[in-house]
């Protein structure tokens, strides 16, 4: 059967009854390699499909939720098509999109230009809207007595998730950018709030009205996030720098640094922000990051950028002119602000299970950004304010060894695997795969991948993966000792770039 069109192909699928990962091979041996799969909009196809009957499809829906795994489609296609959804009155389809949701809400990112930024923040925009008339409707079908406890199970659902969204600095920043960039949109949201509340009042005062006025705060505070309500904040406070570094963090890990430098000076000169505050507010969004990144790889991302990566940014702003100032000193006094912040700190601490402060400014001292002398005038303010601060080893976490101080030990690996990698290793590729092992050893290979990210040497990591991948192919047929190790190579070089491109993404 040749397949014309992606319905059709869908439809092949679930009538022969592939399983996911035979659906992603045909799918792309049906289609051309130039059409990614958004511009095809396979995820709006898919669930278009799925969502048919009164229930959903399971084995359509597996065909999505391989496609999201795979990052086959992107966060932002995926959070279109579920907001186009509105037959709220079939409960079981309802769910499952919340489950889809539950996949990726709590570490939302875009990998590739800044228009496919840009199509997150609307998306999550539109998906905001639609949780907001999945609430309205569960709200009003409560004073219903039939539909009553049907209701009010499918409501608790819906604001769980909704709260989880809305609960991330970084998610609430994204659809500010959204609202920024589409007002007619911001103006449905508001609606539906109105919507919203109108029908809260059928809850009473149980836990789901109390969950739901959260969220209308958490909302209604999206607009605010950007505006100066006194004199005291006006001072002190300078949200933008914080979303810069934020976006920055969670969606361009990979990205050249002069670009945030020049992002970060446009603000800091239209905000007219004192040196010192400005570094304090850089860091203070870092260490933000860092406490609510998602456990396992996005720590590790985060873990590398605020240790490894806003440090050369700081060495970069350093070269912009600063008057008569010293730059070094309005380091020191950033840091010196930062060290008021205990609860933040103490917090990031709890979090790393290390001494972030300590282990920050020894990196910023390598750097050339402070004296040694403030360093450790630093360092000792910091260890008085930590007595009293909670302890930091538990007998869970005693043997756990902190990832600040695993990504800046990696950090000077990744050059000497680079300078191992260029060696010549035809005769004896041995030595070779004895490097390949120790990264594949516990989480030592995402260590180094969010360290090389961090430092701008992930391409050209890649493309050592990809020069040995070819180097193992080119000798074929052999029946000396060095077959099977050649083979070894291939695979784990081959499982590593496949490893770097579902991370970070293929373009790197």
């Amino acid at each position: 059967m040749k397949v014309v069109n992606l319905k059709q192909a869908i439809l092949q699928a679930w009538k022969e009854r592939w399983s996911d990962y035979q659906w992603a091979i045909n799918m792309k041996r049906f289609f051309p390699r130039g059409a990614t799969w958004d511009i095809l909009n396979l995820a709006e196809a898919l669930l278009e499909q799925a969502m048919i009957g009164p229930s959903p499809n399971p084995l359509i829906l597996s065909y999505l939720k391989y496609a999201i795994s795979s990052q086959m489609v992107s966060y932002s296609t995926v959070l279109t098509a579920i907001s186009k959804f509105d037959d709220f009155s079939r409960d079981l389809c309802v769910q499952s999109l919340l489950e889809i949701m539950d996949m990726f809400c709590d570490r939302l990112s875009c990998h590739g230009k800044a228009e496919e930024c840009i199509s997150l923040c609307r998306a999550l925009l539109s998906a905001l809207t639609w949780f907001l008339r999945c609430a309205t409707f569960y709200a009003e079908k409560v004073k219903e007595p039939l539909e009553q406890a049907a209701a009010e199970n499918q409501l608790k659902m819906c604001l769980e998730r909704l709260e989880k969204v809305l609960s991330s600095t970084k998610n609430r920043a994204l659809i500010h950018i959204a609202k920024l960039e589409e007002t007619s949109s911001w103006s449905t949201v508001e609606q539906s709030l109105v919507k919203l509340g109108e029908n809260l009042n059928n809850l009473g005062s149980s836990p789901l009205r109390s969950q739901a006025d959260d969220c209308v705060s958490l909302i209604k505070s999206i607009p605010t996030m950007l505006s100066v309500h006194s004199e005291q904040l006006n001072k002190t406070g300078f949200p933008t720098v914080h979303a810069v570094v934020l976006l920055e963090g969670t969606m361009n890990l990979t990205g050249e640094t002069q670009p945030l430098v020049e992002q970060l000076m446009m603000v800091k000169r239209m905000q007219r922000i004192p040196s010192p505050l400005f570094v304090l507010e850089i860091w203070k969004a870092c260490f933000v990051g860092l406490i609510e990144c998602p456990e396992g790889t996005e720590e590790l991302k985060w873990t590398a950028f605020t240790f490894l990566k806003m440090p050369q940014v700081l060495v970069k702003l350093k070269k912009y002119p600063q008057g008569d100032k010293d730059f070094t000193e309005d380091v020191n006094c950033a840091f010196e602000f930062l060290l008021k912040l205990t609860p933040l700190l103490d917090k990031a601490d709890q979090r790393c299970n290390c001494n972030c402060m300590s282990l920050l400014l020894q990196e910023c001292s390598k750097q050339g950004l402070l004296s040694e002398a403030n360093m450790n005038n630093l360092i000792d303010k910091r260890a008085a304010d930590k007595e009293n601060s909670p302890s930091l080893k538990s007998a869970e976490n005693a043997n756990i060894q902190p990832n600040p101080g695993l990504i800046l030990r990696a950090e000077p690996t990744v050059t000497n695997i680079l300078k191992t990698m260029d060696a010549d290793h035809s005769k004896s590729p041995e030595g070779l795969l004895g490097v390949l092992g120790h990264m594949l050893s516990g989480k030592s290979l995402d260590l180094l991948l969010a360290a090389a990210a961090a430092t701008g040497k992930l391409k050209s990591f890649a493309r050592k993966f990809v020069k040995l991948n070819e180097f193992t192919k080119q000798i074929t047929g052999e029946i000396s000792k060095s077959g099977p190790v050649r083979a070894l190579l291939f695979d784990i070089s081959f499982l590593m770039l496949c490893h770097v491109a579902q991370t970070y993404g293929s373009e790197v």
